[in-house]
């Protein structure tokens, strides 16, 4: 059956080829964005600026609440795709 198939999805395995590679670049993207050690290091960084007298306190803050709220929204996924998991478990 595949043989029968196969002249009919060939025009379209470059699209499928363009369309996995963006998911392949968004999860990479998306693993840099949340990555602790990256967030960690973010910290650090402005801690050591806010010693130094380059940024202010409320800057601090700020830079403090977006590594925060970064980490924050990449639990959130995970927590909903285990609820999905949840979910299809119960329904078996």
């Amino acid at each position: 059956m595949g043989l029968l198939t196969l002249p009919f999805k060939l025009p379209l395995l470059p699209l499928r080829g363009v369309i996995r590679l963006a998911e392949t670049i968004d999860e990479q993207a998306q693993r840099e964005l949340h990555d602790p050690a990256r967030v960690r290091r973010e910290l650090e960084e402005a801690e050591d600026r806010r010693a130094s007298g380059e940024i202010t306190e409320e800057e601090l803050s700020q830079v403090e609440n977006e590594a925060v709220s970064s980490l924050v929204s990449d639990a959130s996924p995970h927590a909903s795709a285990a609820q999905d998991a949840e979910a299809d478990q119960d329904r078996s």
